[in-house]
């Protein structure tokens, strides 16, 4: 009860946050980079072969440039994120940013990308969260000479800066479950397969961290046998309508992304702090109390084709739903425009989704 009247306070709010950007002195970090997938992409996937694309209309309709390659109706997370953190402008993607552009943080998340290479590769190429990291590497090369090769500048400047990283999503839904493409689901048990992503991802946020990462977020996966595509796939059962099966190996990995960030926290990263985002609790809370949140939809797309609208996801110049603002999901996989606003209110300022402090509090650190 107490996360749902604190949740209802932040959407209280939403109204004026979707209508204007907040004003705060300048931003609160300098500089913020992401990491992850097409939750959270923001264009880096336009130019490359691949089914994981979003930068025709309707996506972006409701997006002051349009069709940027962004995977909803307007703004992303992290885009509400960087408003609040107080950045002028939006965090830009990866593919076109150079120069001292850099200095100020760059968006390297990809569409269909994993915490595992393989992951997403039914789809097409995609940007996996090694070749993140990597390419993370390249801009601080090219940062470095921004401070005159002082390595211990640029260290200053870096921990000061905050990360973003969500992966996980798509090492179940375009992986593990996905038997007819991958073998993972018969090489591995639901138990093996989280250790052998957790053992990776510890692996990689420990490479950000010796490439100057201090301040960092991690997200968890969210309710994902509950989403429009696995709707339009899963006839339900008695209790529920969602695939609980996936649900279940989502909480294994979830489980232990929260004992790996108590083990950073507890001194395995020394001068490190990371914050995981229950993104799990956050979505199951919008989903179970929707009527409280002002959504009205909660198992379909506001646009996509067939059951749920989560058979095909958003076509090019198809009409999506005019009333966006109450639908939770904007097509079969990615929350609207008004639902990432309300994440972001509620993590940024309280605790009832992130984990040990609130974001406001990672900023000021």
């Amino acid at each position: 009860m107490k996360r749902v009247m604190e949740l209802l306070v932040v959407l209280g709010l939403l109204t004026r946050v979707c209508s204007q950007r907040p004003q705060p002195q300048g931003p609160q970090v300098p500089c913020f980079f992401i990491f992850g997938d097409s939750l959270v992409d923001n264009g880096n996937n336009n130019g490359i072969l691949t089914l994981a694309r979003a930068n025709y209309r309707p996506y972006g309709i409701d997006f002051p440039q349009g069709a940027t390659g962004r995977f909803t109706n307007g703004r992303t997370y992290v885009d509400a994120l960087a408003q609040l953190l107080g950045f002028p402008n939006y965090i830009p993607p990866y593919a076109r940013t150079r120069g001292r552009t850099l200095l100020r943080g760059v968006n390297y998340a990809s569409g269909a990308a994993g915490i595992l290479d393989e992951t997403g590769n039914n789809l097409g190429d995609h940007t996996s969260m090694n070749r993140q990291v990597a390419n993370f590497g390249e801009t601080v090369l090219q940062m470095r000479r921004f401070f005159r090769g002082d390595n211990n500048a640029l260290n200053s400047y870096l921990s000061k800066c905050i990360f973003y990283s969500g992966m996980g999503s798509n090492d179940y839904l375009n992986n593990y479950f996905m038997p007819t493409f991958y073998t993972s689901s018969s090489d591995y048990t639901i138990e093996a397969f989280a250790a052998l992503l957790l053992q990776d991802y510890t692996r990689q946020l420990t490479q950000l961290y010796s490439l100057g990462a201090r301040k960092v977020i991690v997200t968890s996966v969210g309710p994902i046998g509950c989403i429009p595509y696995q709707l339009a796939r899963f006839s339900g059962n008695k209790t529920t309508r969602c695939n609980e099966n996936i649900n279940k190996a989502i909480l294994l990995f979830n489980s232990g992304l929260r004992k790996l960030v108590h083990r950073f926290n507890g001194g395995q990263l020394p001068g490190s702090k990371f914050v995981l985002i229950d993104s799990y609790q956050s979505s199951n809370d919008l989903y179970m109390n929707a009527t409280n949140y002002g959504f009205e939809v909660i198992d379909k797309g506001c646009c996509g084709v067939g059951r749920n609208n989560g058979q095909i996801t958003c076509l090019p110049l198809q009409q999506p739903c005019d009333d966006r603002g109450k639908y939770l999901f904007w097509d079969a996989f990615h929350p609207t425009e008004f639902a990432n606003i309300a994440l972001a209110k509620a993590t940024y300022t309280s605790q009832s989704y992130t984990y040990p402090i609130n974001i406001q509090q990672l900023a000021n650190l």
